[in-house]
């Protein structure tokens, strides 16, 4: 009872002393038929398992890399990595086994990148090199390591490139002042250029505007006057209708006193030629004709004159006989 009781506290020892809980930022590798595998348990053998960071690795890399003309340059990279699932294999192959893999094949993924850097500045003249060139470059070149190295590069940035030369460094400074202040000047100017093309297009558009209102205006005033001359038009009409109506009317009235002389009697200036001679026996009596009434034209007058005439004599002459008796 005592030995299996033994048996157990040993057994019971040795699972502690071997077996270990895997942590959330681990992922715990292991020997399988078919190659490296992930186990998924909580509980992993230590001897027999690989525990390996979930976390990303980082690093800087500084590139003594020369130019075409063998001119000096540093670069450096700000690069960070991690470990690929899908490439357990060639991870193990380069970083060995050991939970400092992803390390290791970052050293080594160091190396290429010094070789990617070399091989593209040395094709290049100093004026064609620039940091987003490197990068591009780059970009191509570094997922061939997840499959080669069995590490994935998340990012890779560029965090400088410059001559060893302060000189060359300097004038290089100056040439990308000039080009900017050139490229600005050009700005300027094309924003002078459509600025004043923008006021032109304004103001063809503003006297286009104002000729069509000054149209408008003509076309108003013009309608107004054709509507006062047609009223002018129909008042002139008018006067004139009215004007050929007193004149049927007085041509009428001459030719019933032409038919009939004795109707002048009858007429107003008759009443007070008549009125007069009745109230002043000796006294000559003056007639007055309103430019209305002398509007009826001479004949008219004249024949009046002439009756009067007669009126006149053969009053005289009853009154002669009638003193001479």
């Amino acid at each position: 009872m005592e030995f299996i009781i033994g048996c157990i506290i040993v057994l019971c020892l040795g699972a502690a002393f071997e077996y270990r809980i895997r942590r959330p930022d681990y992922f715990i590798l292991y020997e399988a038929q078919k190659g490296l595998a992930v186990r998924k348990g909580l509980f992993y053998p230590r001897h027999f398992s690989l525990p390996l960071k979930r976390t990303t690795h980082s690093f800087q890399l500084t590139v003594d890399a020369t130019a075409k003309g063998n001119i000096d340059i540093k670069v450096k990279l700000a690069v960070t990595v991690g470990a690929s699932m899908a490439h357990l294999a060639e991870l193990v192959r380069v970083g060995g086994w050991s939970t400092e893999a992803v390390a290791h094949a970052a050293k080594e993924l160091e190396t290429i990148l010094q070789g990617f850097v070399k091989g593209f500045t040395e094709q290049l003249e100093i004026e064609e090199l620039s940091s987003q060139k490197i990068h591009e470059y780059l970009h191509e070149k570094v997922p061939a390591s997840k499959a080669a190295m069995g590490i994935e590069v998340i990012s890779l940035a560029i965090l400088s490139f410059e001559p060893v030369n302060p000189q060359i460094s300097e004038a290089l400074k100056q040439q990308e002042q000039a080009r900017i202040l050139e490229q600005t000047e050009v700005l300027t100017q094309k924003a002078r250029i459509v600025g004043t093309k923008v006021k032109l297009e304004a103001d063809e558009e503003i006297a286009l505007l104002e000729n069509q209102l000054e149209l408008k205006r003509y076309d108003l005033k013009k309608s107004r006057m054709e509507r006062e001359s047609q009223l002018n038009d129909m008042r002139v009409n008018d006067e004139l209708k009215r004007n050929r109506k007193r004149l049927e009317f007085d041509k009428e009235e001459l030719a019933m006193l032409k038919s009939s002389p004795e109707l002048l009697m009858l007429t107003p200036q008759a009443a007070r030629l008549a009125e007069a001679s009745q109230g002043l026996k000796n006294a000559r009596t003056v007639v007055s004709l309103s430019p209305q009434d002398a509007a009826h034209g001479s004949e008219l007058f004249a024949m009046f004159q002439n009756i009067l005439q007669t009126a006149l004599s053969t009053y005289r002459g009853s009154r002669d006989k009638k003193q001479s008796k």
